[in-house]
């Protein structure tokens, strides 16, 4: 069987969201795969791209690690059997990665945020969680100057060409 060209090989994922403040504002030391316990009007939501992740964070309330603040919008024909848009949701981790993360960030100055929201190719909601450092101003500054300079020098060896 001849392979397809031009895509490549690997697992496919449906985004529903991305964070891309958290990027911004915090230092990504590690990153896990995390299930989510969604209901099944949260599900169809999803499917629909009707979820933030803002001002979301995760904490850890009696042994279990919860994300907190996702707003997953309403889904018109559930009806009556509507979920509460900013419930806490239960994430689901091993239990020697709660415990990882748990010690890590009872060290101090790290912290839990959830980085993108996707389906993956078995259709499960999964997301992408990470630990870690809040960045100061000047981390900031110098992100958007080293950004700045690589599209400069981007452009210029497409000009030379």
């Amino acid at each position: 069987m001849a392979k397809k060209k031009g895509k490549a090989e690997g697992p496919r994922i449906k985004l529903i969201c991305d964070n891309r403040q958290a990027r911004h504002r915090f230092e990504i030391l590690e990153k896990f795969e995390a299930g989510i316990m969604l209901m099944g009007s949260e599900v169809k939501a999803c499917r629909l791209g009707r979820a933030h992740l803002t001002d979301a964070y995760a904490r850890f309330k009696s042994g279990d690690l919860w994300l907190v603040g996702c707003h997953i919008g309403p889904y018109p024909p559930a009806g009556r059997e509507q979920h509460e848009p900013e419930r806490p949701r239960k994430l689901l981790l091993n239990r020697s990665e709660i415990d990882k993360l748990s010690v890590k960030m009872k060290e101090g100055g790290l912290t839990v945020v959830p980085l993108r929201l996707y389906f993956n190719d078995k259709g499960m909601a999964k997301a992408e969680i990470g630990l870690a450092r809040g960045k100061k101003l000047h981390d900031k500054r110098q992100d958007i100057a080293a950004r700045e300079s690589k599209r400069q020098m981007d452009r210029a060896m497409k000009r030379d060409r």
